[in-house]
Order: C-alpha cells, then sequence, then structure tokens
C-alpha cells in the first residue's frame, strides 16, 4: 500500500479532547438549526430517523477507517489509495472548496444577520455590511494559519460558545414554556411527509457529516489509533443533542410559519429571552456575540482540516503546483492553501451578494445548498472508499472494529452511501423527485429565486469546479512528465 510522502515541520499536539472539540466546532452548524427548524415538527422526527440510520452506521465506518488509516490528509489519503490520484484529486477538491463557498456564504451572511440586528447595525449592501463580512472571512483565514498547537483553542472555545448558547437558549426557551405555556408545539405537526422529507434530506445529512474531518491532521495527533473512534462517537452524541434539543426548543417557542433559515435562531432568541424583562437586550447581545464567535470558528475549524487535505492533494501532485501544499517551516500549517481559500470566500461573498438583489432569505437558501452540494458529491467517492479499504487492505491493523466484522461494516456503507445519493440528488435537483411522485412543489415560493437562476448558480459552480479540478490535475501532471522527460534527455554525464 502506498501512501503520500509524509509532510515534514508537523507536531504531534493533538489529544482526544482537541479531536473532540475540533468535531464539535466544525459539525454543530448554527446556520442550518433555523433551517431545519424552517421544517416544523416532522424536522424532530427526521432528526431521530437520520441519527439512527444514517449518523450511527456513519460513524461506526468512520471511526474504524479513521484509527486505521490515520495519515496526514485524511480523506484525501484514503480515496487515492481505493481508487487512485484522480478520484482522490475530484473528490478533496469538492470537500475543500465547500468551506470558502460555506463561509462566504451561508456562515457570513447568518454572522452578518445577528450582528446587524443584536449588536450593532450594519444594513444591507452597505460599507459596513461588506466590512463587516471580510473582516469575519478573514478573521476565520487566520485563525486556521497560527500554528494547530495554538489555533486548537480557539476551536475549543469556539466550541464552547456553541454549546453554551445552545445549553442556554434551551434552558430560557424551557423557562419560557413553562411560563407561557408550550404553544408552538401544538400546531408543529410532528407526523412525517414526504414533502418534509425531501426538503429536510440534504440540509440534515450536512449536519450530520464530517465527523472525520479532524483525520486530516492525522499526523498531528497524539493517538489517532485510540482516540479518534472515541473523538467521533462523543462528538456524534452531542450533536445530536445540539440539534435535537435547540430546534425543539425554537418550535416550542416561535408561531407556526415564523421560524426561517437566516434569521431562526436568533429571532427565537429575541421571543423566548422575554422572561428577563429589562436585561432582555443586554442579554440578546451577549448571546449574539456567543453566536458570530462560534460561526466564525465554525468557518476556521473546517479550514483548518479541509485546508491540510487540499494541501496534501498539491503536495501529491494533483493541484497545479506542489508549492500550493507546501507547510510552513515554523507554522506546521498550508499558509498558501490558507489565503487560497480566504480569496475564494471573498469572491463567492461577493458574488452572492449580488445573487437575489439584497434578499437576504432567498440569498441564504441558495448559497447553503450549493455548500451542501459540493460537500455531498464529495462523499460519493469518500463512503465507497472506507469499503475499498476494509476488503483490499485486510492486513493493515484496526485498533476498533464495526460490530460483526467485514459484514456489518459492509451493510453500515451501504446504507450511508444510499442516503449520500439521495441527498446529493435532491440538493442539486429540488423538486424533481416530488413532481415524480406526484408531490405539490412551487420553486419560487420555496427557494425565492427562479429554477434557472437556482440551477445557474448550483450547476454552474459544480461545472465550474470540475473544470477546475481536471485543469489542476491535468497542469501538474503536465509539469512532472515535462520535468521527468527532461531529466531523461539531459546531457550525459
Amino acid at each position: 500500500m502506498s501512501v503520500p510522502a509524509p509532510v515534514p515541520n508537523l507536531k504531534r499536539s493533538l489529544r482526544r479532547f482537541d479531536i473532540m472539540a475540533i468535531g464539535v466546532a466544525a459539525v454543530i452548524s448554527f446556520d442550518v438549526i433555523g433551517q431545519i427548524a424552517a421544517g416544523g415538527g416532522q424536522a424532530v422526527t427526521w432528526i431521530a430517523v437520520i441519527a439512527v440510520t444514517f449518523l450511527v452506521p456513519y460513524a461506526l465506518v468512520f471511526a474504524e477507517t479513521g484509527a486505521a488509516f490515520p495519515q496526514e490528509g485524511g480523506p484525501y489519503v484514503w480515496v487515492e489509495v481505493a481508487f487512485g490520484r484522480p478520484a482522490a484529486v475530484l473528490t478533496t477538491m469538492f470537500y475543500w472548496v465547500t468551506n470558502p463557498v460555506w463561509l462566504g456564504g451561508s456562515l457570513v451572511f447568518v454572522a452578518a444577520a445577528a450582528w446587524d440586528g443584536f449588536v450593532l447595525p450594519l444594513g444591507s449592501g452597505t460599507v459596513a455590511d461588506y466590512a463587516f463580512k471580510l473582516a469575519f472571512i478573514w478573521a476565520a483565514i487566520l485563525t486556521a494559519v497560527v500554528s494547530l498547537r495554538r489555533g486548537k483553542w480557539i476551536t475549543t472555545a469556539g466550541a464552547g460558545a456553541k454549546v453554551l448558547a445552545l445549553a442556554f437558549f434551551t434552558g430560557t426557551a424551557v423557562a419560557y414554556g413553562l411560563q407561557h405555556g408550550f404553544r408552538g408545539l401544538q400546531g408543529a405537526g410532528f407526523a412525517p411527509t414526504g414533502v418534509g422529507f425531501l426538503a429536510l434530506v440534504p440540509v440534515l445529512l450536512f449536519a450530520f457529516v464530517g465527523f472525520e474531518a479532524p483525520n486530516a491532521a492525522g499526523d498531528e495527533m497524539l493517538a489517532p489509533q485510540r482516540d479518534v473512534p472515541v473523538a467521533i462517537g462523543v462528538s456524534g452524541a452531542i450533536a445530536t443533542c445540539c440539534y435535537l434539543l435547540p430546534v425543539l426548543a425554537i418550535l416550542s417557542a416561535a408561531p407556526p410559519g415564523r421560524v426561517t433559515g437566516v434569521g431562526g435562531f436568533m429571532d427565537a432568541a429575541r421571543l423566548v429571552f422575554g422572561i428577563y424583562g429589562d436585561g432582555r437586550e443586554p442579554v440578546l447581545t451577549f448571546v449574539a456575540v456567543l453566536f458570530v464567535v462560534a460561526l466564525l470558528t465554525q468557518g476556521s475549524a473546517w479550514m483548518i482540516v479541509a485546508d491540510r487535505m487540499q494541501a496534501m492533494a498539491a503536495a501529491d501532485g494533483g493541484f497545479f503546483s506542489r508549492g500550493l501544499g507546501a507547510f510552513h517551516p515554523r507554522l506546521g500549517t498550508p499558509v498558501r492553501m490558507n489565503l487560497l481559500s480566504g480569496v475564494t470566500a471573498t469572491v463567492f461573498m461577493a458574488a452572492a451578494m449580488n445573487l437575489a438583489k439584497g434578499d437576504a432569505s432567498a440569498v441564504f437558501g441558495v448559497v447553503l445548498t450549493v455548500a451542501i452540494t459540493t460537500l455531498l458529491l464529495s462523499y460519493l467517492a469518500v463512503v465507497p472508499s472506507l469499503l475499498a479499504l476494509r476488503l483490499r487492505h485486510r492486513e493493515v491493523p484496526r485498533p476498533y472494529q464495526v460490530p460483526f466484522g467485514t459484514r456489518g461494516f459492509t451493510v453500515a456503507t451501504l446504507l450511508v452511501h444510499a442516503w449520500i445519493v439521495l441527498g446529493s440528488w435532491v440538493a442539486l435537483f429540488p423538486g424533481t423527485l416530488e413532481q415524480l411522485f406526484g408531490l405539490p412543489y412551487d420553486f419560487r415560493a420555496v427557494w425565492g429565486v427562479s429554477r434557472l437562476t437556482f440551477e445557474a448558480f448550483t450547476l454552474g459552480t459544480v461545472a465550474l469546479l470540475l473544470a477546475v479540478a481536471v485543469a489542476g490535475y491535468l497542469t501538474q501532471r503536465r509539469r512532472t512528465r515535462s520535468r521527468d522527460e527532461g531529466r531523461e534527455t539531459g546531457p550525459a554525464r
């Protein structure tokens, strides 16, 4: 088995708690909590279903693979060993680019809306709005640039802020319900429907993937074989609670139809924090600041891991220049790839600002779908690679194993892959399955833009990424071939 060469200058500093904190910081998404809650009571039902039928098998197979193959680059290495470099390059491109797209689209829009509504007014499309979004993007990038030995504490603080804000909000919502009655739950409608399922499945899958992300820093873990399975299990349980309980709290307090994706969490906080009387506004401001900090560190957590994956692809000869894969000799971080992520996020933010002529809700929904699509598409290769490694490389020691051996691993992998295929299709072509099954679907009412605008943005992004990935691979391959030919035809000694 051949794996990419190890990276020099890396220092092992990630303990079990650090791995778990990075997972929590990266996976629990404030920006999707409102989007999930907008699905009503059945969102709770589908969270429970997907937690059992998707998250559990997902955690099992990634825990085994992450412990058995702990090399730097994580999923890039897995796909490269299983299916070869071209497949790994394409997969990593989609995995990596999701994060600057997400940072420059969904995360920064939610953060700006919270800051504008609860801290200081920014307006929409103003100089202050642009300045805030640029500062947010580059603060997230700079926290990924610092050495992991120090940067891990930033993501740990973000994970703590996230759990603290969600716990405080949930506790306040319970107190509000005890005082005013849980009226929102009466009309929430927990019975599952086909329309609700197809609307929620992509965003719920997006909310629950990513626990393998810390494996991108595998050579910086102290004991990955021992710590990865435990960290995935604990962070998965925390994530389930951090989605299920706040969504229930939002539904219990907010009237039906009032919850929106872009403002759901903070709008519900404004309502339930009324129990604090005159203290509501300072408490809201405090929670809004926690909210923005958590969003920022969530972006930086993903940059820490995804930029390492893409840097490994570049260093391995799969993306334009090997120089993009260089790790800073002192910091031990892929600074050039970090900066490329920042530029990409900035460009995408500017494009998103002009997508729907200032309609923040429509912009949020479409750019979040772009991020969902690119990430889920990457798992179309990552998940099968786990099974390929299990079947082809039985000689590799596996400190942790999925129950029932290869048969259990195979069933779990096929189940996870089926969910990913479904989520990818629904995210890329919304409304098509509804039409196939005769379910009602008004595209403009759902998305706030026409299908042409939506598909131009989503399919156009996917097509552009495919072109960039292929160009990056072929460019580096041509350079390598030319260099090898130059050596062969050089002067004889």
